[in-house]
């Protein structure tokens, strides 16, 4: 096994180094500066994007509540009663003016789960467009598609079902490409001892995006009607778009004010990673322990995250009885805390490589076993704490926060072992980490039909056993340095 203190000179070209080519010679090695670069432009021009795309993505939920008749859901009612109220209900004085549907609790789920079927199509062939030509625009107009379709979910819900199921699938097949193109382009933009520092800035957006949107879209319901989620964030993302459009380039030789030194700082690092070969290497490709290591990490973190994401809210109001959306802050924080985890996360790794010289497999080991076992210890400790909704919050937060960590890891693994096809590997290991969000729900659903404390503690414990796996499987098959 490779130490985790590196050398600190390698011989330059030397294959399978975790260094980059900027701690060999000395006139380059002092970075370009970090204020107004055109690096970290890109890294907050891609936050808010991501920011726009989650907000997009789970601005459904929250508006579904509102969109379905109370006497439909009435009737799918699957309360359990093992735990005493703990909220009476509130009467609320609200706007009413909204549309109301007929939709059953499988209607809703159809609904809510056709997004991923759009989704995991484009993923692949997303990482392969955005390779060969780039990933602005693919990744621009992925945003741009996603909220014009936002901007026709009320009147796709009052042609029926159908529509609506067809929408939410059309929106996820231009969010499949969104991931895949921003690690494409980070593969031409990041230098390798700022990679967590940059990807975890770009990628954080996500989460800051569920963090402010879930809130806001209660708000938003609230005060005047569901109809506006979807016209309000829709029309956020065209003004994102047309930022983007204007402000970012491909790559540092494109871009229209980036410095010379800032150029020469980026393209001098990366010169030693990036592959000259045209044809995509889909063979070694798939033969390569390592990718499958970052596929089964990425598949078992995924599948905790949304049994978080869809599961812990059910558990808590038809198990604790208690409704989580009566406050929207309280939703958000766990999501809060993942956000400031992985900024903080990126800065340490980067850290921890720069300047204490630990090798990169061993901060990417490192950061995806505390950001997948603390996350499954957590879960299983929210099944066995009983009735007491305060633990249950507490834990979720602590769960999803330590979750941050793997952007560190795994998250950006891909672009340590085949910079070059960074993109066309995250389609791949995002394609397989896209099932859980489909089948997830399903099997709970299954281990879970009289809703007792009991059936959803086999319900976490299995979301923690498969995340454990991962996190060894990946701490046994990673790699830290560019594979042949």
């Amino acid at each position: 096994m490779k130490s985790p203190v590196s050398d600190l000179a390698p011989s330059d070209g030397e294959e399978g180094s975790d260094r980059t080519p900027l701690l060999q010679r000395a006139p380059r090695a002092e970075t370009a500066p970090v204020c107004c670069s055109a690096r970290y432009n890109l890294a907050f021009l891609s936050f808010f994007g991501f920011f726009v795309l989650y907000s997009l993505r789970v601005n459904l939920s929250v508006a579904l509540v509102d969109m379905v008749d109370s006497n439909t859901t009435a009737k799918d009612n699957r309360t359990s009663y093992e735990c005493a109220e703990h909220s009476a209900p509130i009467k609320v004085l609200r706007n009413q003016t909204g549309k109301k549907y007929q939709w059953d609790a499988e209607t809703q789920g159809w609904i809510l789960g056709s997004f991923f079927y759009g989704y995991i199509i484009t993923q692949i062939p997303g990482g392969y467009v955005a390779s060969r030509s780039g990933g602005k625009l693919l990744l621009g107009f992925g945003i741009l598609g996603t909220a014009v379709f936002t901007l026709f979910t009320p009147l796709a819900a009052d042609f029926g079902f159908g529509a609506l199921v067809a929408l939410r699938a059309l929106e996820g097949l231009g969010e499949g490409v969104t991931f895949p193109a921003m690690h494409a382009m980070w593969s031409s933009w990041a230098p390798p001892l700022e990679r967590s520092k940059l990807l975890s800035i770009s990628y954080a957006g996500a989460q800051l995006g569920t963090v402010v949107s879930l809130p806001l879209s209660g708000v938003i319901c609230y005060y005047m009607n569901w109809t506006y989620v979807f016209y309000f964030f829709g029309l956020v993302g065209i003004i994102w778009f047309i930022l983007w459009i204007c402000l970012v380039s491909d790559t540092p030789e494109t871009h229209k004010t980036i410095t010379p030194y800032e150029k020469e700082y980026i393209l001098s690092s990366l010169k030693n990673q990036l592959s000259s070969q045209k044809s995509v290497p889909w063979i070694p490709m798939l033969k390569s322990l390592p990718l499958w290591a970052i596929v089964v990490a990425h598949f078992s973190y995924n599948w905790t995250f949304y049994t978080l994401l869809t599961l812990l809210p059910t558990y808590m109001k038809e198990v604790l009885r208690f409704n989580i959306q009566e406050n929207g802050f309280l939703s958000a924080v766990p999501y809060l805390g993942c956000w400031l985890c992985m900024i903080l996360s990126g800065q340490a790794a980067d850290n921890l490589r720069a300047r204490w010289n630990f090798s990169t497999l061993w901060v990417r080991r490192v950061f995806s076993l505390i950001g997948m076992i603390g996350p499954a210890i957590f879960l299983v400790a929210a099944g066995f704490i009983g009735c007491d909704y305060s633990l249950a919050v507490a834990f979720l937060t602590i769960s999803t926060t330590l979750g941050g960590f793997c952007s560190s890891g795994f998250s950006i693994n891909h672009l340590d072992i085949a910079p070059s096809y960074a993109g066309i590997l995250l389609g791949i290991t995002n394609t397989f980490a896209t099932i859980p969000g489909m089948i997830g729900p399903i099997i709970a659903r299954s281990l879970t039909p009289e809703n007792t404390i009991g059936e959803w503690q086999t319900v976490f414990c299995i979301a923690a056993a498969i995340n454990v796996f991962g996190a060894i499987f990946f701490t046994l098959f990673a790699k830290g340095e560019v594979q042949n």
